[in-house]
């Protein structure tokens, strides 16, 4: 266990014992007695009241026994915490009022000279969608769509949702069993089980406009539901295996329906499994054009044969020439 976070453990520890002794901490954390003394003192230095009591049996005890020291941080921790929040803004986040006032205890907690430091990294790093004009770190001019906490909030205790959409000039209501809220190019989705026509779609939560509960007696099993999930995943048609090349490619652009499964801890290979209706022309079409897209870097594990036909067709016009 590192010093850090040792002292941390410690200082809980001793917060929550009427007494202690040094032998206890020694047990206790498996550290030495010189060790325990000098971690017990930094403990004190940082403002834990503790008080020592001499004798055969002495030990320590806390001062009014409740309330652990301020937190502190380091400047190193300062400068993580200060550039992630600059890092997410103009990002549409959820809770961004809550990230404003974060960021203004945060700037009470330090010192002038760390905020020196942090004011000098605002003039001088810029993030993707920040404004140079207007740099501000409590800025709201990124507000996500205002439904968006209200969704969060409702899925945290009940994953079936009816949501109503709005569409074109009308408004249409699907009960779901939801299993993802993301954001992806800017755009946050919801990826559900629709109820009704028991198979998986994506929402637009820009294209939301209100969002419930949906009625217990009106639910799918889970396990109903899982089923059905599983049994679309057999209908997968094409599977390609990504290299590190492709991945870039398929990060530029892909359709919203199409996801990876990464195979390696490094996500440097992935597998991307998906149904193409071969009967459909327009859409064949469509995924193959995307396919050549990735590029090289694949490894075709399974193609639909009007597709692989349609390949050999693009690859006998074309090869010639190339």
């Amino acid at each position: 266990m590192k010093k850090v976070e040792r002292i941390n453990v410690i200082m809980r520890y001793i917060n929550n014992r009427a007494s202690f002794t040094i032998s206890e901490i020694m047990r206790e954390f498996n550290i030495s007695r010189s060790t325990a003394i000098r971690d017990i003192r930094e403990i004190e230095a940082m403002g834990m009241p503790l008080v020592a009591e001499v004798g055969r049996d002495g030990g320590y005890f806390v001062m009014n026994n409740s309330v652990l020291p301020a937190v502190r941080f380091t400047d190193t921790e300062i400068k993580a915490l200060f550039i992630a929040f600059m890092a997410t803004r103009n990002q549409q986040l959820p809770y961004l009022k809550s990230r404003q006032s974060l960021a203004e205890k945060l700037l009470g907690l330090i010192s002038q000279n760390q905020q020196d430091d942090l004011v000098l990294l605002n003039q001088l790093l810029l993030f993707e969608g920040t404004n140079p004009n207007n740099p501000d770190l409590l800025e709201l001019s990124d507000l996500p769509h205002p439904i968006l906490e209200k969704l969060i909030e409702i899925l945290l205790s009940n994953s079936f949702l009816l949501l109503t959409l709005r569409e074109g000039n009308a408004t249409k209501s699907y009960p779901i069993f939801l299993l993802h809220l993301y954001r992806e190019k800017s755009l946050w989705l919801i990826e559900g089980f629709d109820l009704n026509d028991e198979k998986r779609r994506l929402f637009s939560v820009d294209n939301l406009t209100a969002v419930e509960p949906y009625p217990a007696n009106k639910r799918l099993s889970r396990k109903k539901i899982q089923e059905k999930l599983r049994k679309e995943e057999e209908t997968f048609n094409l599977v390609l295996e990504l290299g590190p090349k492709a991945i870039a490619q398929f990060k530029k652009y892909h359709p919203l329906k199409v996801f990876l499964s990464y195979t390696d801890p490094f996500q440097a290979r992935a597998l991307l499994n998906m149904h193409v209706h071969a009967d459909r022309s327009e859409e064949l079409s469509e995924i193959l054009n995307w396919v050549l897209f990735l590029g090289g870097d694949i490894k075709i594990i399974e193609l639909p044969k009007e597709m692989a036909e349609a390949l050999q067709r693009r690859l006998v016009q074309y090869g010639p020439q190339a």
